[in-house]
């Protein structure tokens, strides 16, 4: 009899940033995204220059856990969540440890986007959600392989959750999503009048 097993998955954590850590008050960070972002000149005019809708401080400030006690008790969950995704993960992380090594806030706009990409400096990305006005999208998901399939004819609709070409993981305010940072991920255009506002991040192995 023909056996069939899947091979080579994918995996992605998804868990409220509360569980672990002490709770962190949303409306707080919320008010401490947009003070950052209305004092970040340099970050106002990347944005500009590069056609960034909204505002990201991706590459101006690298330093948002020194400036605001709130991102230093957000990091230290972030730490522990890595940590328990890594053990799932079963990465061989000898005598050295994954840190973090950029988090970065992002403000989208009604209409704003960002297109497919990935991380490829960095072991594990992730993204915790500040706020969510109804409309704004999902994170989506490309299935890793695509760039291979060449030749391939399209999945039925309707095609088993492990099967389909992409995926859209709709997030809740204070949940982190976390994934292998070589998988390639867009957020989709923001369709709510109000701005959603999402606090990203990589993390290394040294």
């Amino acid at each position: 009899m023909a056996q069939i097993e899947s091979l080579f998955v994918t995996r992605f954590y998804r868990a409220m940033l509360s569980e672990y850590g002490t709770a962190i008050n949303n409306d707080e960070l919320v008010v401490s995204c947009y003070s950052i972002a209305e004092d970040d000149e340099a970050g106002q005019e990347w944005c500009e220059n590069e056609g960034y809708p909204g505002y990201t401080s991706y590459a101006s400030l690298t330093d948002l856990p020194w400036r605001f006690p709130i991102f230093a008790d957000m990091v230290a969950a972030l730490d522990k969540h890595v940590a328990a995704f890594a053990e799932d993960l079963e990465f061989n992380l000898e005598d050295k440890k994954l840190v973090l090594e950029d988090i970065w806030i992002n403000i989208l706009p009604e209409g704003g986007l960002h297109t497919s990409h990935l991380h490829p400096h960095s072991v594990i990305s992730g993204t915790t959600y500040v706020s969510l006005p109804d409309g704004a999208g999902a994170l989506k998901l490309e299935d890793p392989r695509s760039g291979r399939m060449m030749a391939a004819p399209a999945r039925k609709q309707g095609a088993r959750r492990d099967m389909q070409a992409f995926i859209y993981m709709k997030p809740e305010i204070g949940e982190v999503f976390l994934w292998e940072s070589w998988l390639r991920h867009e957020v989709p255009m923001n369709m709510a009048e109000d701005e959603r506002i999402s606090v990203s991040f990589n993390y290394k192995w040294e």
